[in-house]
């Protein structure tokens, strides 16, 4: 639509209404089509509105079983805040966490982590502009624990305390959090997100806040922001999981009718970005910024999602978003591809807006060549559409992707249910349930057509409401283009000579050569596991263990000793890219271009990968689907191309990518973390222009063959829903049909460790005051399963009691973290490292606190009680783990990798009940001495004088 003609169609739409107003006082309204009705809700579910306007909304779900999880959603966020609480919506979203009617101080998470849930991974919270959302996950069967559950909900909708020392104390981790989110993303933010909101309220609050707010404000302002804002008629309660519906919600009404709203109810008022008919520009620079990025940013109204018309449209904007990204994709993988990274499509934006957003990364000093390049395929788009082959295949990926949504209807969890009822609640957004979009889709899809799809671009591709952002390097900033520049490369394109795309397809058959097919020579059960082992003729040993945790899903993997560690030092940097740049070049007689098409509307992911010790391949796919995954999984092992415009346009991307790498203070800091702790082994040390033009597509592809030429002492594992008598065939003819030549060979230990004794490191770079701080342990170690365990329990105690002692009492951290690896090949060694960022000046205080900690935990033990927490969140979490494929196919890899008993999931619980203060003690005692101790502290650049 032109901007000339706005002003006559609204008084148009004007005349309209009141034509249609007096027509009304003549004759019957006439009926609604029923493809413009509101869909109805998901009949699955329970739902009610209280007296006092709180909402609620329940669901029966098993999956996964004895578990259930809870929202309270607010239609509460920053963009409700005054001028003097800016910041204060997210710093209540913490407050809640910090003293409720009853759970004073911080009991509420006590409670929660004796209960098996743990703080950040399950208990959670966050607040955007327009809602603040808590999230608590519980296990359902145990009735004390629920019933709490639904009491701290009540709380958190109303009775949060808002004690005045726990706000003091909050104040350190709230501008904590805050000084992880500094650097060039939010300082060129500041600057032009006022441009790109026009200078709307979302421009000015910002969820984190302001400094002179969080630092300075006193209880009253922010005890006003909660009685105005967190009341019932503003709240809706989620519970989703292995629950009652019919007793629990007597249980909702009863406990949430006595929230009450104020008594002069401030309005909830409508907040939105205005689309004012213009155009803005702007480019911003940093110091920082690592490379040229920009943006086209057309806006328009959100369109609603509420009727089967709108589900139709939806159906229509995917399809041109996925047409569109696959042409980008094929771009990508020309031999000079003129930018870094480059795409465009229809997305929500924010609030009240969705928008056409184009986005380039460009190399350094190309921004015009790059841009030019992205935005042709635009003006490819606009001009010729696109082309009916391509529409039909977009189509059978989304029927493929909605046939096994139905097929999995009984086995999705309980957390995808409770988004898209949060989404009903919040936007209106329609929620009718899987079987009831699945019939939309059924209808709609046949019946949207090439022309409405390429209708699209007249809708979004506009020259109003069009915003362009750039964000460069501070020292390109001479070279930037100013906005009539920018225009005319827009124009530029547009007056080209264009082709219409050309959708080239192959028909030939995947495989070059069809395998020979191998046998079974031997078989194996193990009836407590259910898991059949089976040896191939050519060596290859597989197990199998079909689950019913999914309908219809298998997931597999296969590995075998070597790796990259067979590499001679001159030609590792090609073996460490060789399974990506080979794999890039397709497989068999297609390339990746090709390969993509051809797997249109199957549901097959096959990756492959060499690491430092082993290679392999790993995939999924659905019952129906596994013959493709396993003939391109025979593909990319035995019958790999070489492609050298594909490896040519990886290289480029590569080194234009690492041009600005310096500039980021975290990326220098992580390439000398990854330096010191890999002894400064050039196999550990980070990227550089060097190291990529040691990369020869020969070389590379040589070593990927020679990986791969021999199946002796391959394993390969599949879990999911399979029959073991069915699938025998399949396995015979291309797993059976990979070549054997010789006798496995092993991978060598390059002895490659973390550096003994201590060590201390302080790298100085970037200009905000913020520092990162890595404490490393390390040593020999000896690997067995009770000291795996025990070591576990030692991370978690530990990271227990910094997050006390940093976060809660000193108030120096947002969310310190403590990592453990243990290691039985080459060498047994463990590694324990503690993380996290603070201000500067309490660097060497809060190193003191950590160290102070572990050193508790060698003389003293940890406290039962966390202990205790510990054995508890393991358990829970295990229990639910335990009935997922992923998990059993990543645990059987890691006993095979370590040559390990698989059986010892059995003992998991009875090794856990065994360990004891005393016994983390002894572990804190033998591991922690010290000896090996690695001090890695990042600092902002000292100033000279």
């Amino acid at each position: 639509m032109k901007l000339k003609n706005a002003h006559l169609i609204f008084v148009f739409s004007a005349l309209l209404i009141t034509a249609n107003c007096a027509k009304a006082q003549l004759k019957r309204k006439a009926p609604v089509k029923s493809s413009e009705q509101v869909l109805p809700f998901d009949k699955a579910v329970r739902t009610g509105k209280l007296a006092n306007g709180f909402t609620y909304y329940i669901r029966h779900n098993e999956e996964p079983k004895n578990r259930v999880v809870m929202y309270l959603v607010n239609k509460v966020g920053s963009v409700l805040e005054d001028d003097d609480q800016q910041g204060l919506a997210h710093f209540m979203e913490h407050m809640s966490f910090n003293g409720t009617t009853h759970f004073p101080h911080n009991e509420v998470v006590n409670y929660l982590q004796k209960s098996g849930i743990r703080f950040g991974a399950d208990i959670n919270a966050y607040t955007s502009f327009d809602e603040t959302v808590y999230e608590l996950p519980l296990p359902s069967d145990k009735p004390e624990i629920f019933h709490q559950g639904i009491e701290i909900m009540h709380d958190w909708a109303q009775s949060a305390t808002l004690d005045a020392g726990e706000i003091d104390k909050e104040r350190g981790v709230v501008l904590e959090e805050k000084r992880l989110g500094k650097g060039a993303g939010e300082r060129m933010q500041r600057q032009y997100w006022p441009v790109i909101l026009n200078n709307s309220r979302y421009a000015v609050r910002v969820p984190i806040g302001l400094d002179t707010v969080l630092n300075n404000f006193k209880r009253p302002t922010i005890a006003r922001f909660y009685h105005d804002w967190y009341r019932p008629d503003l709240q809706a309660l989620i519970v989703v999981g292995d629950i009652n519906a019919d007793s629990l919600e007597k249980v909702v009404r009863a406990k949430f009718s006595d929230l009450k709203n104020p008594e002069h109810e401030r309005p909830r008022l409508p907040y939105g970005v205005p689309i004012d008919g213009k155009n803005h520009f702007i480019a911003v620079t940093d110091k920082e910024m690592t490379g040229t990025v920009a943006q086209v940013l057309i806006k328009h109204s959100l369109p609603p999602l509420k009727t089967a018309a709108d589900y139709h449209r939806s159906i229509a904007t995917a399809l041109f978003n996925r047409i569109l990204a696959a042409r980008y994709a094929e771009l990508s993988r020309t031999a000079n591809p003129l930018y870094l990274q480059g795409n465009a499509g229809i997305s929500g934006f924010i609030s009240n807006l969705n928008s056409f957003n184009v986005s380039i990364a460009a190399k350094p000093g190309e921004l015009e060549s790059g841009f030019k390049a992205v935005w042709r395929e635009v003006e490819r788009v606009r001009r010729f559409g696109y082309t009916q082959t391509e529409l039909d295949r977009v189509k059978k990926d989304f029927q493929g992707s909605m046939d096994e949504a139905l097929k999995e209807k009984d086995k999705t969890g309980s957390g995808s249910f409770v988004k898209e009822y949060q989404e009903y609640f919040l936007k209106g957004t329609a929620a009718p349930g899987i079987v009831k979009e699945y019939d939309l889709v059924k209808e709609s899809l046949p019946a949207i057509t090439l022309n409405e799809v390429n209708g699209l671009t007249k809708t979004y591709i506009t020259n109003i409401n069009r915003d362009i952002l750039v964000m460069a390097p501070e020292k390109e900033k001479s070279g930037l283009p100013n906005e009539q520049t920018f225009n005319n490369w827009i124009n530029a394109v547009a007056a080209e000579t264009l082709e219409p795309y050309q959708d080239k397809m192959s028909n030939k058959p995947l495989l070059t050569t069809e395998p020979i097919a191998g046998k079974i020579i031997a078989k194996k059960h193990d009836n407590a596991l259910n898991i059949t082992a089976l040896t191939l003729s050519n060596g290859i040993e597989v197990l199998l263990k079909p689950t019913a945790f999914k309908n219809d899903q298998i997931i597999f993997s296969g590995s075998s000793a070597g790796g990259n560690s067979l590499s001679t030092d001159a030609e590792y940097q090609s073996a460490a890219s060789a399974a990506s740049i080979v794999t890039a070049g397709g497989a068999g007689n297609y390339s990746q271009t090709e390969l993509q098409k051809y797997l249109s509307g199957k549901q097959v992911g096959v990756s492959v990968f060499i690491a430092e010790r082993n290679q392999g391949i790993s995939g999924s796919s659905t019952v129906n689907d596994l013959e493709t995954a396993l003939q391109l999984s025979y593909a990319y092992l035995s019958e790999p191309r070489k492609d050298k415009e594909v490896f040519d346009g990886i290289i480029s991307r590569s080194k234009a990518a690492i041009l600005n790498r310096g500039n980021d203070p975290k990326s220098v800091f992580n390439d000398s973390v990854s330096a010191v702790l890999g002894n400064h082994s050039p196999r550990r040390t980070g990227p550089s222009l060097d190291k990529l033009s040691q990369i020869k597509l020969d070389v590379a592809y040589d070593f990927y063959k020679a990986r791969f030429a021999n199946a002796t002492g391959f394993t390969f594992t599949f879990i999911g829903s399979f029959d073991v008598e069915k699938i025998k065939p399949l396995l015979e003819k291309y797993l059976g049909g990979l070549p054997s030549l010789s006798q496995p060979e092993m991978a060598k230990d390059l002895g490659i460790q973390i550096p003994e004794g201590k060590l201390e490191k302080t790298v100085y770079k970037g200009t905000e005051p913020q520092s990162t701080v890595i404490l490393v342990y390390s040593g020999k170690y000896d690997y067995n399963a009770e000291d795996n365990i025990s070591m576990d329990a030692l991370k978690e105690t530990l990271e227990i009691r910094l997050i006390q002692r940093l976060r809660e009492e000193e108030s120096g951290v947002y969310s310190p973290g403590v990592f453990v690896s243990t290691g039985k090949y080459p060498q047994a060694r463990f590694s324990l490292v503690v993380q996290f960022g603070c201000a500067p000046k309490n660097v060497e205080k809060l190193i003191a606190s950590a160290k102070e900690e572990i050193n508790k935990l060698k003389t003293d033990g940890p406290l039962q009680d966390n202990v205790d927490k510990w054995r508890t969140e393991t358990k829970t979490v295990q229990e639910t783990a335990l009935k997922t494929n992923g998990f059993w196919l990543n645990y059987l890899n890691k006993q095979l990798e370590n040559k390990e008993d698989v059986d010892q999931v059995n003992q998991l619980s009875a090794v856990q009940d065994q360990v004891t203060p005393a016994k983390i003690k002894q572990i804190a005692a033998k591991y922690l001495s010290g000896d090996n101790y690695i001090r890695l502290v990042l600092l902002p650049e000292q100033k000279t004088p």
